[in-house]
């Protein structure tokens, strides 16, 4: 037996699908950028303005901070729908078509 629809059932669907579409955009975009800024970094070095030493500080520095990064990012955990299909099919064509 198929459970009733309600109006606020539907809502709930199309809002996990739209949330899902656009953190998908959003991390397809954060690994194409993530991609770039590695592609630049390694023209960096190649032409000899960073070294790989300035490299594995930067790298140092920024993993100093992630512990704060990663403690915001649990709050944002608990609001996000990720265990919702329509999420996971959002998410995916998020990626695919994004």
């Amino acid at each position: 037996m198929l459970p009733v629809l309600t109006t606020s059932g539907i809502v709930s669907i199309i809002i996990a699908f739209l949330l899902g579409l656009l953190i998908g955009f959003l991390v397809k975009k954060i690994i194409q950028i993530g991609l770039i800024l590695l592609a630049i970094v390694i023209i960096l070095i190649a032409v000899g303005y960073i070294t790989p030493q300035d490299v594995i500080n930067f790298l140092h520095t920024l993993s100093a901070k992630l512990p704060s990064v990663i403690s915001s990012t649990e709050n944002l955990k608990s609001i996000i729908p990720y265990t919702s299909i329509t999420f996971i099919i959002g998410f995916i064509i998020g990626i695919i078509k994004g």
